[in-house]
């Protein structure tokens, strides 16, 4: 099964096979090591039950993100289509999860281009001037406080504002100034606040 990383169109799929095969095994290990016990010591009350009952916790753990990932809906193949011709050449990513403490947040695709960040989501369950406020707070906290958030839930209106930006993306990116991360001083401006995005993305 071929890698898919954060940020990229068959994550979600990808994420569930990668997550429904690591909690398995995370659940088969201390399996083994309790039968193994029973089988030695005809007796449930030993050191290897307590190391499997200790074991569990790593595999529920694993089994919770496993349940969030699978509660996610991938992005329908033709809206990725779409969204990827309207954005062009500009720094994008689809199938994110955005989390914060009251709600998951899915947004299935953002273009980021000089001081604006646009999303789509079609979650009937988010309230996109909250999640505009989440970004916006992240951002200013590493270092770009003018970045202007949208999120949109209309399909078709986003793929307008993308492709609106996209053809005016030198005359958005003229003035601002921009000293590459010491972490990443390969990206771009544009392509550094893409991934203080994807580090909040579950």
């Amino acid at each position: 099964m071929k890698k898919v990383t954060k940020g990229h169109y068959g994550y979600i799929k990808y994420e569930r096979v990668k997550r429904l095969l690591v909690t398995t095994v995370l659940f088969v290990i201390p399996l083994v090591i309790y039968v193994t016990g029973y089988l030695q010591t005809k007796t449930r009350l030993n050191l290897f039950t307590f190391v499997a009952i200790l074991g569990c916790l790593p595999a529920c753990k694993s089994l919770v993100g496993l349940i969030m990932i699978f509660m996610q809906r991938p992005v329908p193949a033709d809206t990725y289509e779409a969204a990827k011709k309207a954005a062009g050449d500009l720094t994008a990513g689809y199938e994110l999860v955005f989390t914060t403490y009251e709600h998951t947040s899915p947004v299935s695709a953002l273009i980021v281009c000089g001081d604006h960040v646009v999303c789509y989501t079609p979650d009937a369950k988010t309230e996109p001037a909250h999640l505009e406020k989440h970004i916006t707070k992240i951002l200013a906290a590493n270092g770009f406080p003018d970045v202007q958030v949208k999120v949109m839930k209309e399909f078709k209106n986003y793929l307008q504002r993308v492709t609106d930006i996209r053809n005016k993306q030198d005359h958005l990116r003229e003035g601002l100034h921009f000293t590459p991360d010491e972490r990443y001083p390969q990206l771009s401006r544009d392509e550094v606040i893409y991934h203080t995005l994807l580090a909040i993305c579950l």
